[in-house]
């Protein structure tokens, strides 16, 4: 999670003054002659925990070798520079165990009646989303009641690519390559149904480049044999097919994609994403409904293969952060582990960090956070 201002960001554009989210709940209360004071917040007993990097002090970045003037076939100049190909693997992981068995309710909100889904988001938010229409919980008929994701979009449409632009010496027609496969990572790794049962997700790992040294192998690594170091969740959204299962076809997404010029010949891609799961346990047609945020953040580099030493059509990958939401924080077996209203305690782990909101969109993801479980406000 970088500290850097939003502004200045690669790619960002300047944050509006309030977020998409506040600007249509004051609409909504001024048309309603009023508004009645915030719902209270329910309680939660919750969870965080950050995973562990493999190595603790800051990796040493990768550069991407350039081409030799002896190879390059399309001039005799020589090429310099080096593109920063950084895997940061860090991830901090924010768990909810058991939401109070008892909310403070709200009139309303039974009818069944889908709210509208919010417009695209262009610029990161200035705050956490307001509280939604009521404190409810979620149900099998309405998964996502009580969330901010109510009114988000979802699904691959959801992931909404930028216009293309010719960029630091590379074509339209490349960077349009650079933003599609972008897209292509994430609905792979994160929406594909046969992955989040547990399934490899072969289409994800195809995106990237087999020269970067280490990632594939680490990843491939990650999958085979996970362990508390290599940790598949930090790319990848699994859930134990034997023990829950995705409730519906519906995944609620929200974010936004922006292109950046890095040296010449290198265009970035970062994707900073939201994705919100509803869940039930496997086998059981009657029992409560979790639901499990995962916000990832990642930058792909398309690098120009005349310049640099990559293989043509795939992406680099620079850094890629990730934050869950509703996860154990003791079990490393590759899969998220959620926890639901029922659940009997938190099974050992204590709270040891703040409160954070999950889906508090202006926050950047960094990998900086100090261990151990600590607690959500919401899921």
């Amino acid at each position: 999670m970088s500290t850097v201002p939003p502004s200045d960001r690669p790619g960002d554009e300047p944050a509006p003054s309030i977020s998409d989210e506040q600007l249509e709940a004051f609409l909504r209360e001024a048309a309603e002659g009023g508004g009645a004071p915030a719902p209270k917040e329910p309680s939660a007993r919750a969870r965080m925990v950050a995973a562990r990097l493999r190595d603790q002090e800051e990796p040493t970045p990768w550069r991407a070798p350039p081409r030799s003037p002896k190879g390059d076939r399309r001039t005799g100049r020589r090429r310099v520079g080096a593109v920063a190909g950084v895997v940061v693997l860090a991830a901090l992981a924010l768990v909810a165990v058991r939401p109070s068995l008892v909310l403070d309710r709200l009139p309303g909100g039974d009818d069944g009646s889908a709210p509208a889904t919010l417009a695209a988001e262009t610029a990161r938010p200035t705050g956490a989303p307001a509280e939604a229409g009521g404190a409810e919980q979620a149900t099998r008929e309405h998964p996502f009641r009580g969330s901010p994701a109510e009114r988000w979009a979802e699904g691959a449409d959801a992931i909404e690519v930028p216009e293309a632009k010719a960029l630091s010496g590379l074509s339209e027609d490349d960077v349009a390559f650079a933003l599609r496969r972008t897209k292509e990572l994430l609905v792979a790794a994160n929406l594909d149904p046969a992955v989040l049962r547990g399934g490899r997700p072969d289409d994800a790992l195809d995106v990237l480049d087999p020269k970067q040294p280490e990632l594939l192998p680490k990843l491939r690594r990650s999958l085979s044999s996970p362990d508390e170091d290599h940790d598949p969740l930090r790319l990848f959204t699994r859930f134990d097919p034997a023990e829950t299962r995705l409730l519906g076809d519906a995944v609620k997404v929200r974010g936004r994609m922006t292109l950046a010029a890095g040296e010449p010949g290198v265009v970035k891609v970062n994707a900073d994403y939201s994705f919100v799961y509803p869940l039930v346990r496997a086998n059981d047609s009657h029992g409560p409904v979790a639901r499990t945020v995962i916000r990832r953040d990642i930058t792909l580099t398309l690098n120009d293969p005349a310049r640099w030493d990559v293989t043509e059509g795939k992406l680099l990958m620079e850094k890629y952060f990730s934050e869950y939401g509703n996860t154990s924080c003791a079990v490393h077996d590759g899969y998220l582990h959620p926890g639901f209203p029922d659940d009997d305690g938190p099974g050992g782990e204590r709270p040891t960090g703040p409160p954070t909101d999950p889906y508090d969109r202006h926050r950047p993801v960094t990998g900086s956070g100090s261990g151990g479980c600590g607690q959500v406000t919401r899921t």
